[in-house]
């Protein structure tokens, strides 16, 4: 009874998705399933976070992944709190009950030579299309950017006088990122093809060519389909370019800070994660160039 509430409560006042509220349902009772077969059969309101932990020790043994187990924790963690919300329990047992640490997987990167094939190697032709297309890859790589910032770009965003762009990202916090020649060119060439295969006011910096601006899985597209002309790396998306800006100004020796400040992270713990790439990077260089490696 207790339960089925909970989960009403999910749908209803807290408008979880029903997908949502159909995993907690199946946690859950999972949980339960597992206290009636404790000795002294406990039930969910009288669940300790001894008894937590016995399940996540179970859970593990039985070769669930760590992801999966902080999930259902996850699921237990609201199911309680609202149990003590409701003041049905005093504690809450899942308060102190740690989930197994998540390895973070390396982001994966497009090589600097690869990338270089690709800009400079003439996969891309002289229509309005291919201009855009060369664009925004070289604008992924030479800048940083993410996706959803790419696509609000303006014009008034965009200031070749002073070779910078001006950045709205999460939370509106705004930046500038500078940017050299070679940008500087293919945005003044896309800005011509534009004016002849568009012309008039458009909606934004990148379009199509009925004026209207770029939606997400084009980009998405464009950017899969190019890379996949020099990579057979099975990511091979937007942000995987912004992966590999940074990983390519790290191993040319930018400053961490600064490449934070580029990347737009609030953290200096969030950029961190490109110094173990490239020294991942260093490694196979190591290993195959060493000879007593």
């Amino acid at each position: 009874m207790i339960l089925e509430s909970f989960l009403q409560y999910l749908r209803y006042e807290r408008n979880y998705s029903e997908k949502t509220v159909v995993s907690y349902g199946i946690d859950l009772r999972e949980f339960q399933r597992y206290l009636s077969g404790l000795d002294g059969g406990l039930r969910l309101e009288t669940a300790d976070s001894d008894v937590v932990r016995g399940w996540v020790v179970r859970l593990m043994e039985s070769g669930v992944s760590g992801s999966s187990v902080n999930r259902k924790l996850s699921a237990l963690r609201t199911f309680y709190k609202y149990l003590l919300k409701r003041r049905l329990i005093t504690v809450d047992p899942v308060s102190v009950v740690k989930g197994p640490k998540r390895k973070k997987p390396l982001p994966a990167f497009v090589k600097e030579a690869d990338m270089d094939k690709l800009l400079d190697g003439g996969f891309f032709d002289d229509t309005f299309e291919g201009v855009r297309d060369k664009l925004v890859l070289t604008m992924f790589y030479e800048t940083g950017i993410r996706l959803s910032e790419l696509i609000s770009l303006g014009d008034a965003d965009v200031d070749l006088f002073s070779c910078a762009l001006k950045v709205t990202g999460k939370r509106n916090k705004q930046r500038i990122i500078p940017f050299g020649g070679e940008l500087k060119s293919a945005i003044e060439a896309y800005l011509k093809c534009r004016n002849v295969a568009v012309g008039g006011v458009c909606e934004a910096f990148f379009v199509r060519k009925n004026g209207k601006k770029l939606y997400p899985m084009l980009v998405y597209k464009l950017v899969k389909q190019n890379l996949s002309k020099v990579v057979v790396m099975k990511k091979r998306s937007p942000h995987v370019l912004r992966h590999s800006f940074a990983t390519a100004m790290l191993n040319n020796e930018a400053e961490l800070e600064v490449v934070k400040e580029l990347l737009g992270h609030e953290s200096v713990t969030t950029t961190e994660i490109y110094t173990h790439t490239t020294f991942e990077e260093l490694k196979k260089v190591y290993k195959h160039a060493h000879p007593r490696a």
